[in-house]
């Protein structure tokens, strides 16, 4: 599948990874529908891409609020090709600490965001691009959705995050299997530590900290890099089922 000419939806589009796929997908021409519940960070991105792109805020958990922004997808562009799940949240919190258990509250809040909204997404998504008439290859639609490398390393406190991430992992191929008889493609991929909003919180010693970690290149991942993972998943119509870790060789150590 070709990016230009054809349309995607992009979760968590306001900043971060979702923001530079947004803005790299608008660059090569694609239509591009941002969806993320900070109106004035959606709106000022989808301003910056140009004519090609529109803003909704909405929150991925909604059933109502995704229907209604792959509505406006259609409405705005007259089809939808692909959804990209970037729409994610992370609390550090240990299962017991001198605080006490681990409330339940938190937990769940993180596994509907990261894993729940995002199979909102692909599944209302996928009534959507199940109508498309299929190209050359067959393909109607294609999924990329976010893991993480918490999924398979995750470090003191991210019982709930690695948790949310793992379930992105273990649901790509099963999805994938669900939907290829539609010609629907399913991704996911896990980044490592990349220079994004949730690790602008953390002190620049921290982000030093973090950055040694990784063999090579011994630095933060740049958006963009996943950005242009993204594109490449579209293009490469033999990539189906699969979880691409993206993390310069890192495997994270304990804390």
């Amino acid at each position: 599948m070709q990016v230009q000419n054809h349309t995607f939806l992009v979760t968590g589009a306001g900043s971060g990874l979702g923001g530079a796929t947004a803005e790299h997908l608008g660059t090569l021409g694609g239509n591009v529908l941002l969806v993320d519940i900070d109106e004035e960070a959606g709106q000022s991105k989808a301003t910056s891409i140009g004519e090609n792109a529109r803003f909704v805020k909405a929150d991925v958990t909604s059933e109502e609020e995704v229907s209604a922004a792959i509505d406006h997808a259609i409405s705005s562009f007259g089809s939808l090709h692909g959804v990209i799940n970037c729409a994610g949240i992370l609390i550090g919190r240990k299962t017991l600490s001198n605080r006490g258990a681990h409330d339940l509250e938190s937990f769940e809040r993180i596994v509907r965001v990261n894993l729940i909204g995002s199979f909102n997404v692909i599944r209302l998504g996928a009534v959507t691009m199940a109508k498309n008439e299929p190209n050359e290859d067959g393909e109607r639609g294609v999924v990329v959705s976010t893991a993480s490398v918490a999924a398979y390393e995750g470090q003191i406190g991210q019982a709930a995050y690695s948790a949310s991430k793992g379930g992105i992992v273990g649901m790509t191929l099963p999805i994938a299997r669900d939907l290829a008889s539609l010609g629907i493609r399913v991704m996911a991929i896990a980044p490592g530590i990349f220079h994004t909003p949730m690790v602008d919180s953390v002190s620049q010693e921290v982000q030093d900290s973090l950055a040694a970690q990784i063999p090579f290149p011994s630095r933060l991942g740049k958006p963009a890099e996943y950005a242009h993972l993204v594109q490449h998943i579209i293009e490469n119509p033999m990539l189906n089922g699969e979880v691409i870790r993206l993390d310069g060789a890192l495997r994270m150590g304990p804390r």
